[in-house]
């Protein structure tokens, strides 16, 4: 009864997060049950009451700090400057800026809305077509949640109760995985089109670019000989190697080394144990203000007044999903429902390949008719359980579940992805929804590998945790 409430006031239009808290409230006042309507007000509450959660509006505050002060056109400089020569070069432009921006959103919507507007616009002056444009931007935009920070996998891991950390981690290697397999497409339509470069070679601007890559690279590497090896106190290195990267920023002028180091003081702070998760947004929060203050001076008091009221809008909206969620998820339980599909699934296979299977194909089309935290929420409580019931490690099922909604929000008749592109690009929605089709390629290809492959996802986490 409690599914057909809530399918019921889906068809009605009504809002997910308002149909999920709905249906538990009419599904109280109208059953047998002696729970007072009161309680959903109490688990909604009690939902949202949770530590790993205050990351949330950090890391959204952290990607519009970011998003405004024009770090996004430092990105998209220095990703042209990198691979912007080869053939179709604006395309592998896309994907690796989006491989960057990746490590400042942690949502796929704001890597489509902020880099997306930039590059379809360079795109279409250089002759591509807006549906390549539109295409190589959805499918890079993916990439925003699998690259840590990624708002999904905060969600994920306060439902299935697992660190965040090793699932910013896990996201690591599958996020260049797909960007590997984007790349390819991008080359693969150069060659058959006969695209040409899009800039012109400079050595002096690659081997620039290239000195950036090996500071972000080697920079960590360093810190990490300092403390391990020769013993230096840790917050004092810390504090050293910021400032040699400021030092280094100033002297050689690099287009997008603070930026970059984004997610790499994030993931070394959490495998250290510098800080949490959630302490980590707020460092990435401080972090942004840093660059957009003081160093780049592209922020004022105005705009930032502005990105804070945008993140509070976005973070009521997020955590209201997650407390209707909460009591829609809670009644389920309660009810048994989650109990009848786990039985169902065991009785129909225990093998967890074919179970994988199934899961994906359910969670593919829940992705086209759910928001991403919504549905992450109504089904970690249904198909955990029966994933370690079958072997399957809550980190690695966390990162398919994530890459499946991710895909869904590239699908009509709800993906936001669809939505933004439209807009931002000046294309009818069917167009936006065809452009898109082709890219679905080298997504259900990575889907296929990380769904099957778990060490790809589980080495780095079972390394440092």
């Amino acid at each position: 009864m409690l599914k057909i409430i809530f399918l019921f006031f889906m068809a009605g239009g009504i809002p997910v997060a308002i149909a999920m808290a709905g249906a538990s409230l009419v599904y109280i006042l109208v059953s047998d049950s002696t729970l007072p309507p009161f309680v959903v007000i109490h688990r909604m509450v009690s939902g949202i009451d949770s530590f790993p959660l205050l990351a949330v509006p950090f890391f959204i505050l952290a990607g519009n700090l970011m998003n405004n002060a024009g770090i996004t056109t430092r990105i998209y400089n220095f990703a042209l400057a990198l691979v912007g020569w080869l053939k179709g070069g604006l395309g592998h432009v896309n994907v690796l800026g989006s491989v960057i921006f990746a490590g400042m959103s942690g949502t796929a919507i704001a890597d489509a809305a902020g880099l997306g507007t930039i590059e379809i616009k360079a795109m279409k002056e250089h002759g591509y077509s807006t549906e390549f444009a539109v295409g190589v931007t959805a499918a890079s935009a993916t990439l925003g949640p699998i690259i840590p920070p990624s708002l999904p996998f905060v969600i994920y891991g306060m439902m299935a109760n697992v660190s965040v950390g090793a699932l910013f981690l896990a996201g690591l290697l599958p996020g260049a995985l797909m960007a590997i397999l984007m790349m390819l497409t991008v080359a693969y339509y150069a060659h058959k089109n006969k695209w040409g470069a899009d800039v012109k070679f400079s050595s002096t601007r690659l081997f620039k670019a290239l000195m950036e890559l090996a500071v972000v690279i080697g920079w960590p590497l360093l810190l990490w000989l300092l403390v391990v090896k020769l013993g230096t106190p840790p917050q004092l290195t810390v504090f050293a190697g910021l400032a040699s990267l400021f030092v280094l920023d100033k002297i050689f002028s690099f287009e997008a080394l603070l930026p970059i180091m984004t997610p790499v003081l994030l993931i070394g702070g959490m495998t250290t144990g510098l800080f949490t998760p959630t302490e980590g947004a707020i460092a990435a929060c401080v972090w942004a203000m840093i660059l957009g203050f003081a160093w780049y001076r592209t922020l004022s008091w105005k705009m930032f007044v502005k990105v804070c009221l945008d993140t509070v809008e976005t973070t009521s909206t997020v955590l209201f999903i997650v407390a209707a969620a909460s009591i829609f998820g809670w009644m389920l339980t309660a009810t048994g429902v989650t109990t009848d599909i786990a039985a169902w699934v065991l009785g129909f296979t225990k093998e967890a390949w074919v179970f994988l299977l199934l899961a994906n194909l359910l969670m593919l089309f829940v992705g086209c008719f759910l928001e991403p935290t919504a549905a992450i929420t109504i089904l970690v409580p249904i198909l955990l359980p029966i994933a370690t019931q079958l072997g399957v490690d809550p980190i690695h099922f966390g990162l398919v579940m994530v890459l499946n909604l991710m895909i869904g929000l590239l699908h009509p008749p709800m993906g936001m992805v669809l939505f933004v592109l439209a807009r931002v690009a000046g294309l009818s929605f069917e167009r936006t929804t065809m452009a898109i089709l082709p890219w679905l390629v080298p997504l259900l290809l990575s889907l296929g590998v990380i769904t099957y492959m778990p060490n790809l996802v589980l080495w780095l986490p079972k390394m440092f945790f």
